[in-house]
């Protein structure tokens, strides 16, 4: 399947990094964690912040086959997502340092979980159940919340993907009353803690 990768925030030939940026990122940070959470948005920030390109595996996964999530599930089911998605989040970690955003499910797959640890370093998001339903109700593009009781479901996947998030390297609380950039400054202060991933200057 091509892949074409969608980059945002990325740095221009010739261009230097600006004064008071936190530094250079050593190794691609992969945001997981539930939908609602605020991967993509919190990542587009994070990525212009340190000016590195943005990568989301939903969103190549929907430009390669030509088709939205939802309509993958429907027509080939979960089992065949999951495969192209681990397809996929493997070719986005093999470019440079990047911002990856990867869907809910993803960190489930232990496939998933070890090449995010051999090529990156994985930041969990964590948004409390009440704050995700508020985010994620009035949408249609969940195909896993397509059940007469969606908060319900909701509530079952949080609490069977919890666990296994806290196997995540690092940890950003996304509170409710934080704005996109607050939450983005605070995932910028927990990689300035390892050098390893994000080089400070």
């Amino acid at each position: 399947m091509p892949l074409r990768h969608r980059t945002v925030g990325s740095m221009p030939a010739g261009e230097t990094r600006k004064p008071g940026l936190p530094g250079a990122l050593r190794r691609s940070v992969v945001l997981v964690g539930m939908m609602g959470s605020g991967k993509t948005a919190v990542g587009k920030a994070l990525a212009a912040r340190l000016q590195v390109p943005f990568l989301d595996s939903d969103a190549a996964i929907e430009e390669a086959a030509h088709a939205t999530i939802a309509e993958i599930f429907a027509r080939d089911g979960e089992p065949f997502f999951r495969d192209r998605e681990s397809e996929v989040i493997s070719r986005l970690l093999s470019g440079p340092p990047a911002i990856v955003s990867t869907g809910g499910g993803a960190f489930m797959s232990e496939r998933n979980r070890r090449v995010i640890a051999e090529k990156g370093v994985a930041l969990w998001l964590d948004a409390d159940l009440d704050t995700l339903w508020e985010r994620v109700r009035h949408k249609d593009s969940r195909p896993l919340l397509r059940t007469p009781d969606p908060r319900g479901t909701l509530t079952e996947i949080y609490e069977k993907r919890v666990p296994v998030y806290r196997l995540a390297d690092l940890k950003v609380t996304a509170e409710p009353r934080f704005s996109i950039d607050d939450t983005a400054n605070r995932a910028v202060a927990v990689l300035a803690g390892h050098p390893d991933i994000l080089e400070t200057t």
